[in-house]
């Protein structure tokens, strides 16, 4: 049972021409069935000659290229034509006639390189085709050798037109892929970002304010011990996001939540931010990703916080609805910017296409008074 289910496998693994063979050897096969003798594709309509040695070249000739067809497409077509040219000529009409107008859809379909000179060399071959058989007694009226043209046009078209679909999907697919990974940089450019300003931008705050307590051995250990601790979890939090990117790794990959808050507001306020925070509800068991950009908005609030106001009195406010949750971080400008990086703006814009893309409300604005708001309404509940 096994070996059975790994025949298609091993079917499809074969080159292509060893795929087409079968067929080019029906059809051979085929063509010596009395009942199918004389049913081929004809043109000029001379008498019907019986079966002789050479028609068993004939048939060769016309029936076995099939099988490089998509290989050698070019090949496939000349010898073909060649088939069929000598079989309409010896009036044997064999089924492998009908071998041309396949392989003019094939080479019309795979065919790479000078597609235009194949085109006109093989109209330029019918008119001698055509003149043989009207020397030969063929009954066929003139109007007759043109439809028959006007056919095998018709497969060359079909060929094309396959060929062009077959290029319009393999386009489609590449700009999918092509905005898949970009979607993928992005978004994990927006995590790096979101992990490493944050931390690092405590560490930087956390060991500036370490200069300034070397006479208080106590609270340069705890400043010194906060700075390790950020450390840590920096690392942690980059090997969880770098999971990411290891298609090995089998296990899920840390998604920060609302219920992290208090850890984050804590290590800030370790980083010498004074920080309120309050919670108001709780979250809804199916807020999937909005707790975590819900989480991001805050982190990402609190960092910039602490670059730009740092000292000064920052307050969190978090409200859990049935359908949304809603973000208000405010934070006065008072404070020193000692110590603090500075930006590149991408913090806020992550943000905003964050929520945005779950269909909630963002902004970021100056207060009257001096100071920043940050606020969002993310809505929750349906995303996963």
């Amino acid at each position: 049972m096994i070996e059975l289910r790994r025949v298609p496998d091993l079917w499809r693994r074969c080159d292509v021409t060893v795929r087409d063979l079968p067929f080019a050897l029906l059809m051979v096969a085929v063509s010596f069935v009395p009942a199918l003798y004389g049913k081929g594709t004809q043109v000029g309509d001379l008498p019907i000659r019986p079966l002789d040695a050479f028609a068993v070249v004939v048939i060769a000739l016309e029936g076995l290229p099939l099988a490089a067809r998509r290989r050698w497409p070019a090949v496939c077509l000349t010898l073909v034509s060649l088939g069929f040219a000598l079989d309409q000529i010896r009036g044997y009409h064999a089924f492998t006639g009908t071998a041309l107008p396949i392989a003019l859809i094939s080479a019309g379909a795979y065919l790479e390189h000078h597609r235009r000179a194949a085109v006109l060399l093989l109209s330029a071959a019918y008119v001698p085709l055509a003149v043989a058989l009207d020397l030969l007694g063929a009954p066929e009226r003139p109007e007759g050798f043109v439809v028959f043209y006007l056919t095998l046009v018709l497969a060359w078209c079909i060929g094309a037109w396959l060929r062009s679909t077959r290029a319009a999907e393999a386009e489609r697919r590449r700009h999918v892929a092509e905005a898949t990974r970009a979607a993928e940089r992005t978004r994990i450019a927006r995590e790096l970002h979101d992990v490493v300003t944050h931390h690092v931008t405590a560490m930087v705050v956390q060991a500036e304010a370490a200069r300034y307590l070397t006479a208080a051995p106590d609270r340069l250990d705890a400043t010194l011990s906060a700075v390790t601790d950020t450390g840590r979890r920096a690392i942690t939090d980059l090997r969880h996001l770098l999971d990411l990117l290891n298609p090995d790794h089998d296990t899920d990959a840390r998604t920060p939540s609302v219920g992290e808050l208090h850890t984050l507001v804590e290590q800030t306020r370790q980083a010498g931010q004074p920080v309120e925070f309050t919670e108001q509800g709780r979250p809804a068991e199916s807020a999937g990703s909005a707790e975590f950009v819900a989480y991001r908005v805050v982190q990402e609030s609190l960092t910039n916080a602490l670059k730009y106001a740092h000292g000064s009195r920052t307050v969190v406010r978090m409200r859990y609805g049935e359908k949304e949750i809603t973000v208000d971080v405010s934070t006065e400008g008072s404070g020193s910017r000692a110590g603090s990086p500075g930006g590149s703006g991408r913090g806020l814009a992550g943000l905003r296409e964050r929520v945005d893309a779950l269909g909630g409300e963002f902004s970021a604005d100056r207060q009257a008074g001096g100071g920043f708001v940050v606020r969002a309404r993310i809505p929750a509940g349906s995303q996963s």
